[in-house]
Formats: structure tokens, sequence, C-alpha cells
């Protein structure tokens, strides 16, 4: 009897240490999401008070210039547009088939293991290798020269990994009885994957993509590296052609600029309104990416709710 009460005093102690110790990690865990959000809060509030006053119709219409009040980001916000269509046009479509030939074709082998680890190892190499590997392969190898499309494709290979990794968790995620049911059905296997596992994952895919893009957005080492300009005063060539197919891919090897290249031109200089003008462009720039990750939630949304319908 008394051997049982000691044995039951010894577990309510345990008990009351394990509580106890969760209510440290729990008021740490709040400790230190409070102090990253207060710092978050704190830097996006001295952004907006320095560029929301620059935040004018002549700032997004006007060309870089010397003279901080007339200086503007038109070639910047032109130039990230059409390396985001170059490099979501090269990452998304061969991102996904990489990831659905690796989870649902792909034989388990030595091969795909060691593509599963270079993969999960690309992800994590920094940029700046990206950019060097760009440099001699597309502007030096096949001569695309210091463009818009040598920029696109070096950031679809940066953001590469990110999609193909999402694509397969994604999938990975479906659970087999909708494979097997499909295929009890007479579906083939290319039917059981285009009609029902790509768009239960598609979710998954496309914050995957998100993830990548604006990792992508804000990359600056590696177009740097591609040969991108720090000012630039003209646009890209227009896609538009008067002629016959009526569309022109010289803009595809025209110089460019983009907007993390041009905070930096702005924040290396002396002068504070120089700076300010930094400070407008980055607002510009984290706009731009809550508006993809805006895009991104809704998608996922009226897919969610087309299949549950």
């Amino acid at each position: 009897m008394v051997k049982e009460m000691d044995e039951r005093e010894e577990i309510k102690r345990i008990i009351a240490q394990n509580r106890l110790r969760d209510k440290i990690f729990w008021i740490l865990g709040l400790l230190f999401t409070v102090v990253g959000f207060v710092v978050l809060f704190v830097l996006l509030l001295d952004l907006f008070m320095d560029g929301l006053p620059r935040l004018k119709w002549s700032f997004f219409v006007s060309y870089p210039s010397r003279f901080p009040e007339k200086a503007g980001i038109l070639s910047a916000w032109v130039g990230t547009a059409l390396l985001m269509v170059v490099t979501a046009l090269v990452a998304i479509p061969l991102g996904i088939a990489a990831g659905i030939y690796l989870e649902e074709y792909g034989r388990k082998n030595f091969i795909t293991h060691l593509i599963e680890i270079n993969m999960s190892n690309l992800a994590g190499v920094p940029s700046i290798i990206y950019g060097l590997l760009a440099l001699g392969l597309f502007v030096y190898f096949f001569r695309f020269g210091e463009s818009i499309l040598t920029g696109g494709l070096t950031l679809g290979l940066l953001i590469l990994p990110y999609v193909v990794i999402a694509t397969r968790e994604s999938i990975r995620s479906i659970p087999n009885s909708i494979r097997e049911a499909s295929y009890a059905l007479g579906s083939t296997k290319w039917q059981t994957i285009r009609h029902h596992v790509l768009p239960y994952s598609l979710g998954g895919i496309l914050t995957g993509i998100i993830i990548g893009l604006s990792r992508a957005i804000g990359e600056t080492a590696p177009i740097i590296t591609v040969g991108a300009l720090t000012f630039i005063a003209f646009l890209p060539s227009s896609p538009i052609s008067t002629s016959f197919p009526f569309l022109s891919f010289k803009w595809l090897f025209d110089p460019f600029t983009a907007m993390p290249v041009q905070m930096f031109n702005w924040i290396s200089r002396p002068q504070k309104e120089f700076h300010l003008n930094a400070a407008a462009c980055g607002i510009v720039l984290l706009i731009m990416t809550l508006l993809m990750n805006g895009l991104a939630i809704y998608l996922r949304y009226r897919f969610r709710k087309r299949i549950r319908w």
C-alpha cells in the first residue's frame, strides 16, 4: 500500500514537472514571437514613414535620375515584372514536371535518391553561386548576353528546387486510395495524375511556387552578376508587334534593371533624398510580394472550393 502511494506521488511529481516545463516553453515561445513581431513592425513602420511621401504617380512613371526629386522606378518595376514572367515560365512547368516524374514515375533507386539529395541541397545554395553559374553558361557559352532572358533563366534555376520539393510533398500527401479508386474505374496513370492527384495537390504546389517567386523578386546578387544595370533610362522593346504574328521577342535580349538593383543603387549614395527613394521602392516591392501571395491564396481557395463541390 505504501509502495503504491509512493508511485502515485512520483507520477504526480513527474506530471507537475512536465507541466511546468510546458508552461516555461510556452512563455518563452510567446516572448520570442512577440519580440520578432515588434522588431518587424518597427522596421516596417520606419520604412513606410520614410517612403510614403515619395509614392506619387510621377515616381512610377519616371526614369532614374541624378536628381532625387525627379527620380522614379519606371524601368525598374517594368524590368522586375518581365523578369518574373520569364522566371515563372521557366521554373513552374519544369519544376512541376520534375516533381511529378520523381514522385509518380521514377523508380526508387540510387539515381533518383541522388537526385533527391542534390535537389534538397540546391535549395540551400547561396544565390551568388547561381549568378556565377549563369554568367558562364548563359552569358558566355550560349551568348544570351546581359539580357532579361539571362536574368529570368538565372532566377528560374534559383527557385526550381522550391517548386520541385513543393510539388513532391503535395503529391505525396494525396492518399493512395484516390489513385486506387481511379485505377479501378479504368483510368490510366496519367489520367489519374491529371484528373485526381494534381487538382488535390494544387494548393501545396501554388504555395511552393509563390515562396520561390517571393525569393526571386527580391534577389540582387545573381542578377547583378549576370549584368543587370544600376542605371537605365529606357524600357525594353514592346512584346507586341505591328506585323504578323504580332508578337515580338526582342525584349528578351534587351538590357534590364530590377527594383532590388535600383534600391541598392540609391541606398549606396550619400544623399538622404536617395535613401527616401529606396524606402519608397522597398514599399512597392513589398506590396508586389504581398499581391503575389494574395493571388496564390485566392487561387488555392478557388481550386479547393471547386474540388469540394
